[in-house]
């Protein structure tokens, strides 16, 4: 290998090296913000962070789209009063961020009060430079 090719090789990897953790820290950002939104009800930040093919699964079984996701978080039918996540772990694949976390939560839904604890995997993906949620599962902890 000649080392017009070695350094080329490295540099490009080292580029890899410094990206990796930019974008992990944008997603990381993001999922804060995206929770923020969801405690206070924003439809436009809420609509802003989601992709318009937005995939959100409950850990009843039940899948919104983003209009139904959006729009049961604006009319309180799902009120999320608080949410703490933990253990959370992003990796990145090309322009695909997968998060997983244990998401604890407050509820208030449809003025009923409760709360939750999951298991979540959230998929960002992005779009036009810019990461945007793609899809959500919910899983009960067992």
């Amino acid at each position: 290998m000649t080392r017009l090719s070695l350094f080329s090789l490295l540099m490009v990897l080292s580029l890899f090296a410094v990206a990796q953790p930019l974008a992990e820290q944008q997603v990381t950002d993001l999922v804060t913000e995206l929770t923020q939104a969801m405690i206070d009800a924003d439809k436009a930040e809420l609509d802003n962070l989601t992709s318009d093919n937005l995939s959100y699964g409950h850990s009843s079984g039940r899948v919104e789209e983003k209009h139904s996701f959006v729009e049961n978080i604006v009319n309180g039918k799902s009120d999320f009063v608080t949410i703490d996540l933990a253990e959370q772990t992003v990796t990145i694949s090309a322009n695909v961020a997968l998060v997983r976390h244990i998401f604890s939560a407050t509820t208030n839904d449809s003025g009923n009060a409760g709360s939750v604890k999951l298991k979540v995997l959230l998929v960002w993906q992005q779009e036009k430079g810019h990461w945007k949620l793609l899809a959500r599962q919910a899983v009960k902890i067992p």
